[in-house]
């Protein structure tokens, strides 16, 4: 039988929005940092292996605030990603990784989300998180392969 892995689908928590600051630069409110650091609590007990995250501002934050014990990698390709793009990142991640957090920006984590798992999901607003069991390596995920089994909206 083949090993389920866990995606934990994160949508950055609610950014600021201030005259002259480049998207990419855009810190979190403070209710985005009480949301990311609340989303950790329900993130923890998943333990998660490794946390993805985009390299913008607001990312970096969400995912540093969440508290969790695993390692923290950025790539500056999620940040403009599509979600087809969001996929083929996945399947790139080591099969060591059972439980992976993906942190990054809307529309293509819902996408990502609705491709993999249906569209339960119907909203996915700043700080949303989706947990999606995969049924094998993540070297073969793909479209409608995922069950999600939580979801969680600030």
């Amino acid at each position: 039988m083949r090993a389920m892995k866990t995606l934990i689908v994160l949508r950055h928590a609610k950014a600021e929005h201030i005259p002259g600051v480049l998207d990419f630069e855009r810190g979190l409110t403070n209710r985005g940092q009480r949301n990311a650091r609340e989303a950790g609590v329900l993130i923890g007990p998943l333990k998660p292996d490794l946390i993805l995250s985009s390299a913008s501002k607001r990312t970096k934050e969400t995912a540093e605030l969440l508290g969790l014990a695993a390692p923290l990698e950025l790539d500056r390709d999620i940040y403009e990603a599509y979600a087809d793009e969001l996929l083929v990142l996945l399947r790139q991640v080591g099969p060591d990784v059972g439980t992976l957090v993906l942190v990054g920006h809307n529309p293509s984590v819902h996408e990502l989300v609705i491709g993999l798992a249906g569209d339960q999901v119907d909203t996915f607003p700043p700080g949303a998180f989706a947990v999606i069991e995969l049924p094998g390596p993540w070297s073969e995920i793909d479209s409608g392969t995922g069950t999600l089994v939580d979801s969680h909206r600030p």
